[in-house]
C-alpha cells in the first residue's frame, strides 16, 4: 500500500501512440491527451510535471476531464495547465469537475464492476455532494482559447489545418445529449474526432456510427487498481476491461473507429492509490491512414 500511495501515484509517465487515421497526404498531427488530473491542493510535482509537458510542443491538446478532486483546487489545475495553454486545445468536463467526491469503501467500486454512478442524469446531486467551482476551469479554458466541448461541436485552426472536434457531456452521470450533435462530423474540416470523459458505449456507438475515425477519452484510470500479468478488473463504466487503456478499435453499424482511452494522471482524493497502472499523458502521432482504411 505504501508503494502504490507514495511511489506509483506520483510515478508520472508519457503515453506515445501512433495512430495512422488521417486522409492521405495530410502531414502527421501530435495531440497531447491530459485527463483525470483529479487535483488537490499541494500536489507540486503533479503540477510542475503538467507544466513541464510544454515542452512536447503539440500541435493541439485535449483534455479529457476530471481535472479536479478539491473545490479549492481550480487556480493549481490552471497553474499547472498554463503552459499547455499556450497551444491550441479543447475540453470536456467529467462528473469530477461538477462534484466533489465522498469518502467511501473501496470495495464498492471493485464489486460495481461495470456500471460505476451513473445516474444523476443532469440533476441536482443528492445532499452532502460538494459543487465543483467548475465554472472557474471553464473561465480560464475559455480565456485561453480552448474550445468547450460540451455536447457541441467546433473547428481548431492548427498550422492551416483545420480540425473538426465534437464532443459531449460526461456519459458518467447521464448528462451527454448526442442527438444535439448527431449527424456525423462537419464537412469543411480536413479531419473531425469525437472528444468524451466516460467510454460508455452508447457515446461510442453513437461517435462509431456516425463515421469519426477516432474517440478521444478517459475516466477510467486504467482499472487504476490492476494486477500484473493480468490487467485491470474494473472499468467503472460499461467498457470492457481489454480496452481498460491506450488505443484500440471500436465498431458499430458497419463502421469502426479508433478509440484511446488515457489511464490518466491522478486519483479520486480518498482512494490516492495506483497499482501496476502507473499515472500518464498520452502523445498521440496522428499519420495517415494505409489505403483502405
Amino acid at each position: 500500500m505504501a508503494y502504490a500511495a507514495g511511489f506509483e501515484a506520483r510515478s508520472f509517465r508519457l503515453r506515445r501512440v501512433t495512430v495512422p487515421v488521417l486522409p492521405p497526404g495530410m502531414r502527421p498531427l501530435r495531440v497531447l491527451q491530459v485527463s483525470d488530473i483529479h487535483m488537490v491542493g499541494g500536489q507540486r510535482k503533479k503540477q510542475r510535471w503538467l507544466q513541464s509537458l510544454a515542452g512536447l510542443r503539440p500541435d493541439f491538446v485535449i483534455n479529457t476531464g476530471d481535472n479536479l478532486s478539491d473545490p479549492e483546487g481550480v487556480p493549481e489545475v490552471l497553474d499547472a495547465l498554463g503552459p499547455l495553454m499556450e497551444f491550441p486545445g479543447a475540453y470536456v468536463f467529467g462528473s469530477n469537475d461538477y462534484y466533489g467526491p465522498r469518502p467511501s469503501n473501496p470495495a464498492r467500486y471493485l464489486v460495481n464492476k461495470t456500471r460505476g454512478k451513473h445516474g444523476l442524469n443532469g440533476n441536482a446531486p443528492a445532499v452532502g455532494v460538494v459543487h465543483n467551482p467548475w465554472e472557474g476551469l471553464r473561465d480560464g479554458f475559455d480565456e485561453a482559447g480552448w474550445l468547450n466541448l460540451t455536447n457541441t461541436r467546433g473547428v481548431l485552426k492548427v498550422a492551416g489545418v483545420e480540425i473538426g472536434l465534437t464532443g459531449l457531456d460526461d456519459p458518467h452521470i447521464k448528462r451527454d445529449r448526442y442527438a444535439e450533435v448527431a449527424g456525423g462530423p462537419l464537412s469543411g474540416p480536413d479531419f473531425s474526432l469525437g472528444v468524451v470523459h466516460a467510454p460508455y458505449l452508447r457515446a461510442l456507438d453513437a461517435f462509431t456510427a456516425d463515421g469519426y475515425p477516432l474517440v478521444l477519452a478517459g475516466h477510467t484510470h486504467g482499472g487504476q487498481l490492476c494486477i500484473p500479468f493480468y490487467g485491470a478488473l474494473v472499468t467503472n463504466c460499461d467498457l470492457d476491461t481489454d480496452r481498460v487503456k491506450g488505443l484500440s478499435n471500436h465498431t458499430a453499424e458497419g463502421n469502426t473507429s479508433y478509440l484511446h482511452v488515457s489511464a490518466g494522471c491522478g486519483t479520486n482524493r480518498y482512494t490516492p492509490i495506483r497499482f501496476a497502472c502507473p499515472p500518464e499523458a498520452s502523445l498521440l502521432t496522428l499519420t495517415s491512414a494505409p489505403k483502405g482504411r
